[in-house]
């Protein structure tokens, strides 16, 4: 009789989704992640949900679209994330999670995930004007601070010549693997 070796578990990633225009190609970054052999749950903050295709979404992970808070009693629909990747990230998450604001599911899951010691990346996607803001940079150095990877800013200005430069979806999953 042979034995086949177990099956080991697919790692977990929760990609947390925040509300920027980008947002409607997150399914980039699941293929991508899938293809790296992650299973992925998504959480979109709740401005977030009318940013992209959540059936499409759904449908791509297999899994529920978590955006509120689950009540007492009902099932954790994704197990415990092996690491979290947070794409595209506004303005408004990023200062209000440094702050330790937790007023949002995702929000919440990323003041939990830092406390349990989950890798963390963040793809950042805020304008020039925005960034140019004391307290974004304070909440940037805060969170470099707490061991969050971050990749390069992403303001989504047309370029010289037109067009837009490309999100770097992928880039995100590389700062993960670098752990």
């Amino acid at each position: 009789m042979t034995e086949t070796p177990a099956q080991t578990p697919k790692l977990f990633l929760y990609v947390i989704v925040c509300a920027a225009g980008i947002a409607s190609e997150v399914s980039k970054l699941i293929t991508a992640a899938q293809e790296r052999d992650w299973e992925v749950g998504v959480i979109a903050t709740p401005l977030a949900m009318g940013f992209f295709d959540t059936d499409a979404v759904e449908t791509q992970t297999g899994r529920p679209i978590r955006s509120a808070w689950r009540r007492p009693g009902d099932p954790r629909p994704f197990p415990a994330p092996d690491a979290v990747l947070v794409a595209p990230a506004t303005f408004n998450t990023l200062n209000k999670w440094a702050a330790g604001i937790a007023d949002t599911l995702a929000l919440g899951t990323l003041c939990e995930v830092y406390g349990l010691g989950v890798p963390i990346a963040v793809l950042p996607c805020v304008g020039d004007a925005l960034a140019a803001h004391p307290a974004y940079r304070a909440s940037l150095e805060r969170l470099r601070g707490m061991g969050v990877r971050f990749g390069d800013p992403y303001a989504g200005e047309a370029q010289e010549g037109g067009g837009r430069p490309e999100f770097g979806w992928e880039r995100g999953l590389e700062l993960l693997a670098a752990r």
